[in-house]
Formats: C-alpha cells, sequence, structure tokens
C-alpha cells in the first residue's frame, strides 16, 4: 500500500531540482504527475488549482501545496510544499556561490545562454498543457487568447480582466 506523504515527496522533490526558469516552467511536470500518473486531481480542479494559486500572494508554486492539501491534508500540503522549495532553497545555496565566485566566465555565459531556451520551452509547455485543460470550449479559449494579447498590448491592470472575464462567463451562463 502506498503513503500519500511518500508519493508527495517523490514526485515534487525531483521536480524541484529540475526546475529552469521558475516555477512556471515545472506546471507541465507537475500536471502530467498529478492528472496523468497519479491521477490525485481531474484536469478541470487542476486548472481550479492553479488558478487560485495564481491569485493568492506569495510565489506561484503554492499549487503544490493545493494538490498536497487535496491529496492528504494538512501534512499533505506540507510535505509537498517543503519537497517542491527545499531542494531548491539548498541548490541555489550552493549555486550562488560558485555562480558570484566566477562571475563572467565563459562557461557561466554559455550555460545562461543555453538555459534561456530551455525555460521558455518549458513554460511554453505548461501554457499548452493548461490551455488544453480548460473547461468552457471555445469561449473559455478565446477569452484566453484575448486577455493574453491585451496584457501584452496594454498596461491595463488584470483585476478588470478577470472581472471582464467573470462577467462573460455570468452573461452565458445566467448566473446571479
Amino acid at each position: 500500500m502506498s503513503n500519500p506523504l511518500w508519493d508527495l515527496l517523490t514526485v515534487f522533490a525531483p521536480i524541484s531540482i529540475v526546475t529552469i526558469g521558475g516555477g512556471q516552467s515545472a506546471i507541465a511536470d507537475i500536471h502530467r504527475q498529478v492528472v496523468d500518473v497519479h491521477h490525485w486531481m481531474t484536469q478541470a480542479e487542476f486548472v481550479n488549482a492553479f488558478a487560485i494559486s495564481r491569485m493568492t500572494p506569495g510565489p506561484g508554486s503554492l499549487l503544490a501545496t493545493l494538490i498536497g492539501w487535496q491529496v492528504a491534508g494538512f501534512w499533505g500540503a506540507v510535505v509537498a510544499t517543503l519537497a517542491l522549495f527545499g531542494p531548491t532553497a539548498f541548490l541555489i545555496y550552493g549555486v550562488a556561490h560558485v555562480w558570484s565566485r566566477f562571475q563572467g566566465a565563459r562557461w557561466q555565459i554559455a550555460l545562461e545562454t543555453g538555459l534561456r531556451p530551455i525555460a521558455a520551452g518549458m513554460i511554453l509547455a505548461a501554457t499548452y498543457i493548461l490551455f488544453n485543460a480548460m473547461d468552457g470550449g471555445w469561449v473559455a479559449e478565446g477569452v484566453a487568447l484575448a486577455s493574453t494579447a491585451v496584457l501584452m498590448l496594454t498596461r491595463i491592470n488584470p483585476l478588470l480582466l478577470l472581472a471582464c472575464g467573470a462577467g462573460i462567463f455570468v452573461s452565458l451562463h445566467g448566473i446571479v
């Protein structure tokens, strides 16, 4: 019989170590583990947890906390959070020391240059996964694409876009 706390630790600790480009880059792999491999959440539950994690203050990787909570309650939230943030914290402590010592070295510039496209690809993969997992059909996809375009082209407050998106769905579904 599997131990859910151990399962959370073995899922999130390795993801923590290979995350390149911030928490966004780990979303695709977290989704694969949570939805496809362990079946801890459905696609819709994952997208909802992702949205909630993005609306809360603090690091966007609080998604792990929500997943841990769903899988094993309070201790699941603690284990998933520590598993995602702990290894990276220790790793970055060591890397920061080496990084500052060899500032401007050719290997360092090459490493930074090589990791940028990997980080961009991982973030694009996360976007693709979330876009495909959205409920709401073509309306949700249209709202997401339009919101992205507006955010990229203007300096509009994202809260206004959230309100507009909510207004669109309320008017379409007659919820009041």
